[in-house]
């Protein structure tokens, strides 16, 4: 009877189909290692936010007047209220640990070179979208941090030549922060950037499934000789292996192998995971601000105002020039430079195994100028914190000017022969 049904429902759509394309029979290479978990748990990451959401918007109030009030009911008398917002605010600061260590694990194995523009593109726009999306979320408690987040952010559209004025009148809503705004954030919290996130997760699959998965080697999987015509490689598009998996020697099925192995690092995230929603929700501050649990007042500015610990690091290359203007631009270009890595690194080999010395040394580099910027960001400025992300910011884009310079003359190891047998 089941399989009756199963068969019912593929004559009318593809569902078996997709799903051995996709999951059951989708070819993957057979050295992923411990960097390749972070998709999937980006994935368990989003299905968490939006359905945690759902339920915390059942009892949410939308309005300058009822906002904080509503957080608080939902903390103190809504049926395990507090662990739903706090399952929503840990996997708000997780989904951007796991997404930071997707694009670094890209980053370090290649895995944006050609034939995946596109699919580190559409990861790109991803994150562009996860990081409106998390904005404005950030301002739906109503707290002072929100508040004045809010306040100090929008304020920066009104750097831009020309339509500064009215593009920041446009996105509040009103001529303060107020009710409005906060109305129209949450509709585009809600509804709006959710479904931008999920269809261009599913480009980002597609994409990726068109292509083929990279591998810490950086190299294509080996095909038997007369599968595609040595002319043809150039043209050749990875779902053609899913007519006879065979084709593929040194492959293996998505499901059971990789379903398995990431279950593993589910479970090991999920204990951290839960470790901080039932021991340290406020993770220090960096999860959730002190100022945070203050109703939002215009009359009473925070000693010090600084974004969520995953904008900071943008946050601190804005307050590194003086010039507002200039300052929004080189926020801007940090992350527009992200974008163009694929035409930026000109390198033949994509892994960092087979690259030289002095690649290693820039990614490096670059981490420790991530991680100084996202601190000096995150702590009230002075003196000596300006001069630290200004060299910061000079080192953050010099990451990619050495990489453009030096990727294409680089001397590279010898790839090694993947496996004939």
């Amino acid at each position: 009877m089941f399989g009756k049904i199963v068969e019912w429902i593929d004559d009318r759509i593809p569902m078996t189909r997709v799903w051995n394309m996709h999951i059951a029979q989708y070819p993957a290479p057979k050295n992923f290692n411990f960097w390749y978990f972070f998709g999937s748990l980006a994935m368990l990451v989003l299905v968490n936010q939006i359905l945690t959401g759902i339920w915390l918007t059942m009892n949410y109030v939308p309005s300058a007047e009822g906002a904080f009030a509503s957080v608080e009911y939902i903390m103190r008398d809504v049926e395990y209220g507090w662990l739903l917002r706090y399952l929503h605010s840990t996997g708000a600061s997780a989904f951007f640990i796991v997404v930071y260590m997707h694009m670094f694990r890209g980053m370090i194995y290649g895995s944006y070179q050609k034939p995946r523009e596109l699919l580190w593109l559409f990861g790109m726009f991803i994150f562009l979208a996860l990081m409106a999306e998390a904005f404005m979320g950030y301002l739906l408690p109503w707290g002072q941090m929100s508040f004045w987040g809010a306040q100090v952010i929008i304020s920066l559209f009104g750097a831009i030549p020309v339509i500064g004025d009215d593009l920041t009148l446009w996105i509040r809503g009103d001529y303060v922060i107020s009710g409005a705004t906060l109305n129209r954030f949450f509709a585009l919290h809600v509804i709006a950037l959710p479904l931008v996130i999920v269809i261009l997760v599913f480009l980002h699959i597609v994409a990726l499934h068109e292509v083929g998965s990279n591998n810490p080697d950086g190299i294509d999987n080996k095909r038997k000789k007369g599968t595609v015509a040595e002319e043809d490689k150039p043209k050749f598009k990875f779902h053609e292996y899913y007519t006879d998996k065979k084709d593929i020697i040194d492959a293996i099925p998505f499901h059971p192998y990789y379903t398995v192995k990431d279950i593993v690092g589910v479970v090991g995230f999920l204990i951290l995971f839960c470790w901080v929603v039932f021991f340290m929700p406020a993770m220090g501050g960096f999860f959730l601000e002190a100022p945070n649990f203050e109703p939002a007042n215009p009359l009473k500015t925070p000693a010090h105002i600084f974004p969520v610990w995953y904008f900071t690091p943008f946050y601190a290359i804005l307050r590194a020039i003086p010039d507002k203007l200039m300052g929004v631009a080189a926020m801007g270009a940090s992350i527009v430079v992200l974008a163009l890595l694929p035409w930026i690194d000109r390198g033949s080999v994509r892994s960092v195994r087979y690259r030289c010395g002095f690649h290693k040394w820039n990614i490096a580099g670059f981490v420790v100028t991530f991680v100084l910027l996202g601190w000096v960001g995150a702590t009230p400025q002075t003196d000596f914190k300006t001069l630290v992300s200004q060299i910061c910011t000079v080192t953050y884009f010099m990451f990619f000017v050495l990489l453009f310079v030096y990727s294409k003359n680089e001397k590279t190891k010898p790839l090694p022969e993947r496996l004939t047998k």
